[in-house]
Parts: C-alpha cells; structure tokens; sequence
C-alpha cells in the first residue's frame, strides 16, 4: 500500500531540488555580482520553511526562522574563511575550512540563543563589515565560461533534496531551534563552491563569494521580518513579506551598483583628458 507521508515527502524534495539547481544554472553562468545575488536569495531555505509551515503552526516558524537567523550569521565566518582561503587553496580544502568554522559558529549560537535584535544587529555589522574587507576580491573573474561537468547538476540536485527531506524529518524529532538551523544550512553555496571552484579557480570563486556579503546582510532583514511578522498575520502572509524584501534588497544592491559603474567609467574618461 502506498504511504501518502512518504509522496508527500518525496514531492517537497524534489520541489526543493528543481527551485535550487534552477537558480544556481542561472548563477554559475553569469558574473560574480549576479551569481551572488542569485545565490543569496531564499531557493534554498525557502522551500523547506513553507514546508514547516505546511506541517507547524505559525509559533513554530517564528522560532525556526529565529534559529535561522542565528545561522545566517554563523554564514558570515563561511564567507570569510572561504574567501580568503580561496586565493591560494583548493576547493576541499577551503570549503572544509570554512563548513567546519559554520558549523561550531551556528552550533554557539544555538546554545547562546541571542534575542531576535542582538542578531540583526550582529549581522548588520558582520557583513557591512566583510563587504569593506572584500573590496579587493569583488571584480575577480575567470577566464572563460566553465564547462559544467556531467554530475553538477544531479549531484547539486541530491544534496539540496537531501536536506529539505532531512529537515522535513527532523523537525517533528528536534523542536523549532534546531529545524530552523538545519534549514539555514548554506547548501547553495557549497553547491556552487564545489561545483565552480575546481573549474573557474580560487580567486574567481571567491569573488561570487565576496560580493554575496551584501545579499546575506538582505537576507537577514528578510528572516527577521518572517520571525517578527508570523505570529501576528500568520505564516503565509510572512514567508511573503520575506521573501518580497530579499528580492527588493537585492534588486536595489544590482541598481546600486550599475548606477556606480557609469560614473565610474565617466571620471576615468575625465581624468584621460
């Protein structure tokens, strides 16, 4: 006899799958600042917190997305530990490094258990910070579009199922705090990493990498807003509202900076004459 759980379980990991590789296809052929901004928008965590949401009420994915917010942060020693040792290491190694580092800094937060506004505001500095340390790395790109090799794509694709069906699992066994940490693990990133870095190189990796500072900082905001807006207008009408503030935020950061780009070109202009 066939199990509804399970179907239904299989269909949330492959939703979960399509959304990502989708994105991340778009990413890994497209510059660093776009990569970024791709890879910094919800197509990971996204689907597993409407999947919470499916199976919790609205209480449970205020406190989940909280327990995310404490991840996103730990993010931020990823970023750093990759970008810098991306410049002379090999993608196992750098992107080891830098797991290894996310996983003890989420798992702190997790005993921690800072309040909603000291998070925001440590994110806030963390990657306004790391986005001034990154300045050099950001216009870093290969020499050539990469040629995908043939299991990118499937292996991108089990890994994110795997973890939407992992979370989905769990959460009826772990409690809010740890689903919501489980589900802002940066599957992206390491997809792209492992995906990218052996056929672009370190320097170039690292740059998608650096310009994600921003994007992370957005999407922050964006989990605070789903934390804070769950309880009193419910979970859908929240997961809406971040999802809609991590698009424009990125959207304005892309605006941002082609409106700097022009002037740039035109004070070099200037100062040939």
């Amino acid at each position: 006899m066939n199990d509804p759980w399970l179907g239904l379980l299989l269909v949330k990991m492959t939703t979960a799958a399509g959304i990502v590789v989708g994105c991340s296809v778009i990413a890994e052929r497209s510059g660093p600042l776009l990569a970024a901004m791709i890879a910094t928008l919800p197509i990971s965590i996204g689907p597993v917190l409407v999947f919470l949401a499916l199976d919790h009420d609205a209480a449970f994915l205020s406190q989940a997305v909280l327990a995310s917010m404490g991840a996103n942060l730990a993010t931020a020693s990823m970023v750093l530990v990759h970008v810098l040792m991306a410049q002379r290491h090999g993608a196992m190694l750098s992107l080891g490094a830098a797991l290894a580092l996310w996983a003890v800094v989420a798992t702190a937060l997790r005993f921690v258990q800072l309040p909603a506004v000291a998070i925001i505001l440590a994110t806030i500095l963390a990657y306004g910070g790391l986005h001034r340390l990154f300045r050099p790395y950001l216009e870093i790109r290969p020499a050539a579009p990469p040629a995908r090799l043939w299991y990118a794509i499937p292996l991108r694709a089990g890994c994110v199922a795997l973890l939407a069906g992992t979370v989905t699992v769990a959460s009826s066994h772990v409690g809010s705090g740890w689903s919501g940490t489980l589900a802002a693990l940066p599957v992206v990133f390491s997809s792209l990493i492992a995906m990218l870095q052996p056929l672009i190189g370190g320097p170039a990796m690292a740059a998608i990498v650096a310009n994600s500072a921003l994007g992370l900082m957005g999407f922050g905001l964006a989990l605070a807003a789903v934390h804070a807006a769950a309880m009193p207008l419910g979970s859908w009408p929240a997961l809406l509202i971040g999802l809609l503030i991590s698009v424009v935020w990125n959207l304005g950061l892309m605006g941002l900076r082609a409106r700097r780009a022009p002037a740039g070109a035109t004070r070099r202009r200037t100062a040939h004459r």
